[in-house]
């Protein structure tokens, strides 16, 4: 997981990429994760970095994930 220290600057850490994914859930409310990594797929490098940014934002329960339904939703 990149964080922000000696060898990554903030933009070229995942910290950096929350609002990226952040804006897109809260615009559709719901959204599934394949079209959620289509729509953002421009400013991740590799499917991993947007999974730990997934992760991440689960932990610190800024998004929640519906399993049966397969979806992402947003938090208030």
């Amino acid at each position: 997981m990149k964080l922000p220290n000696k060898l990554f600057s903030y933009s070229e850490s995942i910290i950096s990429k929350f609002p990226i994914i952040l804006k897109e859930v809260e615009k559709n409310k719901s959204i599934s994760f394949y079209a959620l990594y289509i729509n953002v797929i421009d400013n991740f490098d590799d499917i991993s970095e947007f999974l730990q940014t997934l992760d991440c934002l689960y932990a610190l329960d800024k998004i929640s994930c519906d399993y049966k339904l397969r979806r992402i939703n947003y938090v208030i």
